[in-house]
C-alpha cells in the first residue's frame, strides 16, 4: 500500500521528532522518507566520531556554495547530513536554544504563537535534562541534555575566569535563566552516545506498525493537484515510486533540501522556474530566499601547558583515548571539543548578546576540508587552543535555488555574506573581545604566542581582511522558507502551512524568520514539536 495520512520527507532533527508524535495515536499511517541511510556506525554514536564524517559523502551531502565576494571569492563547504537523524547525527552536539529575545522577535514579525512564553513548553516537553525538572528544563523526554562540567579540559576553567575578570556574567545554564555570559557548553548525549534525533525520537517510534520508514529514498517530487498536495514521487534503488497522502505532505529536509524540492516542484518565483524549466504550479517568490548562517573565524593561541592536541595528535593518546572510552563512555571521545564559551555584548546600549564566543582547548590551525573527500583531521603538533567567534543575529541574508529540473543536481548556494555594517561593526568588535579574552589572566598565565592570524593583524582593516580570508560557516543554514504573514515575503504562515498549497507544511530550520542565537539543532527539534502539535490539531 502507498497512501498514507501522512508524508514526512527528512529524517532529520525535525522529521525524527514528527514521526514519533504523528504516529503515537496509533490512528494515522505514517511514511517517513530518508535520502539517506543507516545511523549504526560508530562513527556517529561515538560522540567525537563527527570529525570523521564531516567530510564523507556517506552520511553527508557535501553542499558547496558559490564563490563569496566577500570571502575573497572562496567557496565554502557546507556539510548537511544525509542519514538518519539528519544533521544531528553529524554535529557538534551543542545544545543551546537560543535567546529569548530570538522568538519575540518571530512573533513581532507577526508570527502569532512564537515568542519565548509560547516556544518554552515545547523545549521542555521532550527534554530529558541533567539539572531536572524546573521553571526552564524538562525531565523524563526523549533527548537527553547533558553536563559535562567534570569533564572538560581544566583550560576551560582559565577561559572562564578571564571572561569573570573582565566583567562578564558567569553562568551555570545557557538555556535556564542566565543566557548570557560566560559558561560550559551542555551536549545533546546520553550516557557517552549521541543523543541525535533518530536516536531519542524514531528508533523509540519504529516499534509502532503505523509508522514507515524507507531509506535511500530520494525524493524528487511533490504531487500537487488543484493547489493541494496530494503526495511524492521519489527514486528508491533507481526506481521511480509513488506515494500519497491523505492529509498532509510534510517537508523536513532543511534549509537548503526543502525550497530545493519545493521549487522542483513548481512552487517558488516564476521567473526562476520558467528559466530552469519547471512547470509553475504556484508562484511563491521568497522560496529558497532569505538565506541565513553563522559565520565565524578561530584564532589560534599555542599554549605553555598541555591541550588536547597532545592527548590526540600522537597515536598512542588516540588509543588510550579510545581504550577509556570503551571502558568508561568517558573522556575526549565522550563529548565534544567544543567545551565553553560565552554570549556577550560588544558594546554598550545593546539590548541582548550580539556575539557567540566558543573555546576548545585544541587546535586545527592547519586542516582543509576538501570537499568530496573523506579526510580524517588531526589536531595540531604542538600544544595550542581557539577561541571563536561570530555574531547572534546577522543581517545579511543569501539564497538557494535550483540551475535546473533535474531533482539529482544540486541547487546554487549564494550566501551572500558581510553586506551589512551591522555584521561588519560585529567581527572587528569581535575579533579584539578574542584577543582580549587571551589577554587575561588566568588565561594569559599559559599564553605562549599568538599562532593566528599572528600579532601583525591590529588595525580595522587587517581584522576584516584576515577574516574575508580565514573564516568559515558555522552550518547554522536557515531561514530559506520562512513564516509570515505576507506571502509576498514569506513562504508559510504561523502554522508553518505552505502559502497558497493546501495539505502541504514545511517543518524544520528554514521557516526560522531570522536565525537564532547560537546552535540551531534544539530550535529545530522545538519547531517539530510545536508543528506536531499544530499538524494534529488541524486534521481533526
Amino acid at each position: 500500500m502507498n497512501a498514507f495520512d501522512y508524508i514526512i520527507v527528512g529524517a532529520g532533527s525535525a522529521g525524527c521528532v514528527l514521526a514519533n508524535r504523528l504516529s503515537a495515536s496509533g490512528k494515522d499511517r505514517v511514511l517517513l522518507l530518508e535520502a539517506g541511510g543507516s545511523d549504526r556506525s560508530p562513527l556517529i554514536q561515538v560522540p567525537l566520531g563527527y570529525g570523521l564524517t564531516f567530510a564523507d559523502p556517506k552520511y553527508n551531502w557535501m553542499y558547496t556554495t558559490e564563490p563569496d565576494p566577500a570571502l575573497n571569492q572562496r567557496a565554502s563547504f557546507w556539510p548537511r547530513g544525509k542519514v538518519l537523524g539528519g544533521s544531528s547525527s553529524i554535529n557538534a552536539m551543542v545544545y543551546i536554544r537560543g535567546q529569548q529575545g530570538d522568538y519575540d522577535d518571530w512573533a513581532a514579525a507577526g508570527n502569532t504563537g512564537w515568542a519565548w512564553k509560547d516556544v518554552l513548553p515545547y523545549f521542555k516537553k521532550h527534554e530529558d535534562h541533567v539539572f531536572g525538572a524546573n521553571e526552564h528544563h524538562g525531565a523524563g523526554g526523549e533527548l537527553r541534555v547533558s553536563d559535562f562540567a567534570d569533564q572538560v579540559h581544566p583550560l576551560c576553567a582559565r577561559f572562564l575566569q578571564a571572561g569573570k575578570n573582565l566583567g562578564y556574567k558567569r553562568t551555570d545554564d545557557f538555556n535556564g535563566e542566565v543566557k548570557e555570559g560566560f559558561g560550559l557548553w551542555q551536549m545533546t548525549i546520553r550516557n557517552g552516545w549521541r543523543a541525535s534525533s533518530s536516536n531519542a525520537f524514531l528508533r523509540p517510534a519504529l516499534q509502532r506498525i503505523q509508522l514507515v520508514l524507507k531509506t535511500q529514498a530520494h525524493v524528487t517530487r511533490v504531487l500537487v493537484e488543484d493547489k493541494k498536495a496530494v503526495g511524492v514521487e521519489c527514486l528508491i534503488g533507481g526506481a521511480k515510486q509513488t506515494f500519497t497522502a491523505r492529509k498532509e505532505v510534510i517537508l523536513s529536509g532543511g534549509a537548503i533540501n526543502s525550497p530545493q524540492l519545493l521549487q522542483l516542484s513548481g512552487i517558488g518565483d516564476r521567473a526562476l522556474l520558467e528559466q530552469v524549466g519547471v512547470p509553475l504550479v504556484h508562484h511563491l517568490p521568497r522560496v529558497g530566499q532569505g538565506l541565513q548562517d553563522h559565520l565565524c573565524v578561530s584564532y589560534f593561541f599555542k599554549s605553555k601547558v598541555p591541550t588536547l592536541n597532545d592527548q590526540l595528535n600522537p597515536w598512542y593518546g588516540k588509543l588510550w583515548a579510545g581504550i577509556r572510552y570503551a571502558f568508561t563512555r568517558r573522556g575526549p571521545l565522550g563529548m565534544s571539543v567544543n567545551q565553553a564559551g560565552a554570549f556577550v555584548r560588544s558594546r554598550p546600549g545593546l539590548d541582548r548578546p550580539n556575539l557567540h564566543l566558543y573555546f576548545n582547548p585544541i587546535s586545527y590551525s592547519a586542516a582543509k576540508i576538501v570537499p568530496g573527500r573523506f579526510k580524517i583531521t588531526n589536531p595540531d603538533p604542538f600544544s595550542a587552543f581557539l577561541i571563536s567567534f561570530n555574531t547572534c543575529v546577522p543581517t545579511s541574508r543569501g539564497s538557494v535555488t535550483i540551475t535546473s529540473s533535474n531533482p539529482l543536481d544540486k541547487p546554487k548556494i549564494e550566501t551572500n555574506f558581510l553586506t551589512t555594517e551591522h555584521d561588519l561593526r560585529d567581527i572587528v568588535e569581535g575579533s579584539r573581545m578574542v584577543r582580549s579574552i587571551a589577554h587575561s589572566r588566568p588565561l594569559v598565565d599559559v599564553l605562549a604566542s599568538e599562532h593566528l592570524p599572528g600579532v601583525s593583524v591590529q588595525s580595522d582593516a587587517e581584522i576584516l581582511e584576515d577574516f574575508r580570508t580565514r573564516s568559515g560557516s558555522v552550518y547554522h543554514a536557515s531561514c530559506t522558507c520562512a513564516m509570515g504573514v505576507d506571502p509576498s515575503s514569506s513562504v508559510v504562515d504561523s502554522r508553518l502551512r505552505v502559502h497558497g498549497v493546501t495539505g502541504l507544511r514545511v517543518v524544520d530550520a528554514s521557516v526560522f524568520p531570522s536565525v537564532t542565537s547560537g546552535n540551531t539543532n534544539g530550535p529545530v527539534m522545538m519547531v517539530a514539536e510545536k508543528a506536531s502539535e499544530m499538524i494534529l490539531q488541524d486534521n481533526l
